[in-house]
């Protein structure tokens, strides 16, 4: 790889970082080691083509055009924690998996039984994401800093919100989230 394929492949994992939370191919890696899976069955699920999911991976590509697909790679995120604490089996894992793979999408903002903790309300790190695709659905993490910048001498708060829950990560931004609640 030549130093301009370096230099694009390293600002389209800084893309995916700010759009995604991490590079989409440590994403993609954790989903595959998390769920038993292979490239190939993880492109079936999320409905890409093998080689468009490699090149996400290798930084070829930065963004997932596709909105369902976005969706799906989030459902697959809650149902690998899931089978991570233990409440959910393999075999369900399997099943729900054909679910997803069968999902159109649709909203942004979804309400499923899956992102709800014991008492039925949605976990903090489910809906800072749903907060985070909100707001990359409509503008790139420049363009939310580039606003925060111009919001921040007459609102503060909202431009600190549009810091952390448009262009941050997501573990920042629940941490963020919980440090406000004490």
């Amino acid at each position: 790889m030549d130093a301009a394929q370096q230099e694009a492949t390293a600002r389209a994992r800084d893309l995916q970082r700010n759009w995604y939370g991490e590079p989409l191919g440590t994403l993609f890696r954790k989903l595959i080691d998390d769920l038993g899976l292979n490239q190939a069955r993880l492109a079936g699920v999320l409905g890409l083509s093998a080689p468009m999911l490699s090149q996400l991976m290798s930084g070829q590509r930065a963004k997932i055009g596709n909105p369902a697909v976005v969706q799906r790679v989030q459902l697959l995120q809650d149902l690998a924690g899931q089978v991570a604490d233990g409440s959910v089996s393999a075999a369900e894992a399997t099943e729900r998996m054909e679910e997803i793979k069968k999902s159109q999408g649709g909203s942004v903002l979804s309400n499923t039984t899956q992102t709800t903790n014991s008492s039925g309300a949605p976990t903090v790190k489910r809906v800072v994401r749903e907060i985070q695709s909100l707001l990359r659905s409509v503008a790139a993490a420049g363009d939310i800093i580039e606003a925060a910048e111009t919001l921040a001498p007459t609102h503060p708060e909202l431009a600190e919100f549009l810091r952390v829950y448009g262009a941050g990560r997501t573990s920042d931004a629940v941490a963020h989230y919980q440090s406000h609640q004490n």
